[in-house]
């Protein structure tokens, strides 16, 4: 038992002068620790200069109120739903369809193209104040031929596909709904503090009018389809119910031409920022101070650990 203890005690104080060796060793190191620290820091101080700001611009949204629908239960309730007619319940919200739609690939397509988004988003590469233009990068896009000159290797060329546009795009913008109040936060972070402004309002028009033409298309065609179905019955209960799936129908259209913000309203209207969101140079500089100390330190470590064996 004693000699188990005094075998402790020796892989103790070896363990003990291991690690004084160690620190030693650091300490003997230090010129190397701070010259790579500083090393790296300065590249993090031009890195983090070279960054253009970014400004941020937030719109806050409340889902529209929804009507309360009709409940019709059994056949006639399967009748409304092959009219296309919305019954109401939790499917007729319409915010949570809207969102996903404003994420989706299609819509933002028709966003880049309709408003000709392609060299903002893909050549831009700041923007000057005094004169509030974009800096365009000369080596992607010509602004003076209004060509695209950027290399790239196959399928890309050198205009930019939409895919590629929208995958920039989604960099640049996302959107966010509390799951308890149900608001919905549209967030464009872009050199510019207009431009940013400026999209996050076109993407809550844009997806408001997608949600109304949509619903009032629908709404038309039920209407069709139910004014066939009404000539083709004598059933007094039946027709009833028909008219009255028809009067919903006509108050969604009623609801698509006479309500401006459709589906998401807004609650806190997009501003132009005055500061700017990114990038946070600060932070850049002390995560390239802690990794060059970190790195170092592992070299001179290495060193001293290869020299002992």
């Amino acid at each position: 038992m004693t000699e188990q203890v005094q075998q402790n005690i020796k892989v103790a104080d070896s363990d003990e002068i291991d690690l004084k060796e160690l620190f030693s060793a650091i300490w003997a190191g230090k010129w190397i620790i701070i010259a790579t620290t500083f090393l790296f820091s300065v590249a993090a101080v031009f890195y983090a200069l070279s960054l253009p700001n970014v400004y941020k611009s937030e719109v806050t949204l409340a889902p529209a109120g929804e009507s309360g629908g009709l409940n019709i239960p059994g056949q006639l309730g399967g009748l409304a739903a092959l009219a296309g007619v919305n019954l109401g319940g939790k499917g007729g919200d319409k915010s949570v369809l809207a969102l996903e739609i404003l994420k989706s690939r299609e819509f933002l397509g028709r966003f880049i193209e309709e408003n000709d988004l392609y060299v903002p988003i893909m050549a831009a590469k700041g923007w000057d104040r005094a004169s509030d233009k974009l800096l365009i990068d000369s080596e992607i896009y010509n602004e003076e031929t209004k060509q695209w000159v950027r290399e790239v290797q196959e399928p890309f060329k050198p205009k930019p596909s939409v895919l590629e546009t929208i995958e920039e795009f989604n960099k640049l913008f996302s959107v966010s709904q509390d799951k308890l109040s149900g608001m919905v936060k549209v967030n464009v972070e872009y050199y510019s503090p207009k431009i940013a402004k400026n999209w996050a309002d076109k993407l809550v028009k844009s997806i408001n009018e997608e949600m109304r033409n949509r619903d009032l298309t629908e709404a038309e065609k039920s209407i069709e389809y139910l004014n066939g179905q009404i000539e083709l019955t004598n059933l007094a209960d039946i027709r009833t119910m028909l008219f009255s799936l028809i009067e919903e129908q006509t108050k969604t259209k009623m609801l698509g031409h006479a309500r401006e913000e459709y589906v998401l309203k807004t609650i806190d209207a997009a501003v132009v920022a005055e500061l700017k969101s990114g990038p946070k140079r600060a932070l850049i500089v002390l995560m390239a101070v802690l990794l060059g100390l970190i790195i170092s330190a592992m070299v001179v470590i290495v060193r001293f650990i290869s020299r002992k064996s």
